[in-house]
């Protein structure tokens, strides 16, 4: 499957009105491409319960499905891949396990680390924070779009921005390089998932549009 251009990440920890099954669904219907199930605490087993939820929402639509950290559950749910960041499970062997056609996201949190997840094997890299967040309390002080300017043209992978991403900030972390964005807050924290998707979509849609029409790349 193709990377996709809105990474939604699924959580329950900063709202509790919706599942993660229940945001796929919103987020899905709002135009994401790409939901990515991210629990970081419970049972292995309603992981992997919620997770094949979650993909019967995404093989309806034609989207990938990624795990966050667990390759144990991205296998038993049989997901499209997992997303493995700095000091999480080793790409290398979670190839070895998920097979070539998986996809594997990696770190693009500074240039070295960019480097050594591509070399490792990863399909592309979620790079960040451009902005301040209060999703990931470790991911370190916001960079800017620099870093995704750095890292993209470090790596011949998709780079996909995270951290503080908006429908008001997308087109600047699109404008340094970055294939697409993953949100977190920006749809599970909002009143209407869907709706804050749909925003967020738009933007992106928008900035590729303008690009095309200026001969830019794709």
């Amino acid at each position: 499957m193709r990377i996709g251009r809105l990474h939604v990440l699924t959580d329950t920890v900063i709202q509790e009105r919706f599942d993660h099954a229940e945001l796929a669904e919103r987020a899905v219907r709002g135009g994401a491409d790409t939901i990515q199930y991210r629990r970081k605490t419970g049972s292995t087993r309603e992981m992997i319960r919620e997770a094949r939820r979650i993909r019967e929402i995404t093989r309806r639509a034609g989207i990938p499905l990624i795990v966050n950290d667990r390759v144990d559950v991205a296998i038993a749910a049989d997901a499209d891949g997992v997303h493995l960041g700095t000091g999480d499970f080793p790409i290398g062997l979670a190839r070895r396990l998920l097979g070539p056609h998986r996809i594997i996201g990696g770190s693009g949190g500074s240039r070295d680390e960019a480097i050594t997840d591509a070399e490792a094997g990863a399909d592309y890299l979620g790079s960040g924070p451009v902005y301040a967040t209060s999703t990931k309390p470790d991911a370190g002080p916001a960079a800017g779009p620099d870093l995704i300017r750095v890292v993209a043209s470090t790596v011949p992978l998709p780079v996909i921005a995270i951290g503080g991403i908006t429908a008001a900030n997308v087109l600047y972390a699109l404008a340094a390089g970055a294939h697409g964005v993953a949100v977190i807050a920006a749809v599970c924290a909002s009143p209407d998932p869907e709706g804050a998707t749909r925003e967020i979509r738009a933007a992106i849609d928008a900035f590729l549009a303008e690009n095309a029409r200026k001969g830019g790349p794709g």
